[in-house]
């Protein structure tokens, strides 16, 4: 019995480094998730916008929080609005970006 008294310490110690990284990976992957939903919200609300002859740019800016509006990109070509957004993960910041793209209807006939 003696021999057990800190193996419970020991396990515990050689978990922690893996514990960590689940934690950062699920939120990792929560970040990513909330940079979708806000770049799919910003570029409705820029072809909204395009659809009454509004600044499609400025509509998705201000549908956007101020701090995912300071990481996101936002590309308006004829009547379609791309957002894309780097979500707020410190290391994988660089590597992860969320895109959403919403249209504004069919283009005018010429």
């Amino acid at each position: 019995m003696k021999e057990e008294l800190g193996q419970s310490t020991v396990e515990l110690t050689a978990l922690l480094p893996l514990l960590v990284l689940v934690a950062l990976g699920t939120y990792a992957v929560l970040a990513a998730h909330a940079a979708h939903e806000q770049a799919g919200i910003a570029a409705e609300a820029g072809a909204i916008a395009l659809l009454q002859d509004r600044d499609a740019r400025a509509a998705a800016q201000d549908a956007l929080p101020e701090a995912a509006g300071r990481r996101a990109e936002i590309e308006v070509n004829a009547r379609r609005v791309t957002v894309a957004i780097r979500p707020a993960v410190p290391v994988l910041a660089r590597r992860l970006t969320a895109r959403a793209t919403a249209d504004a209807g069919p283009e005018p006939n010429p």
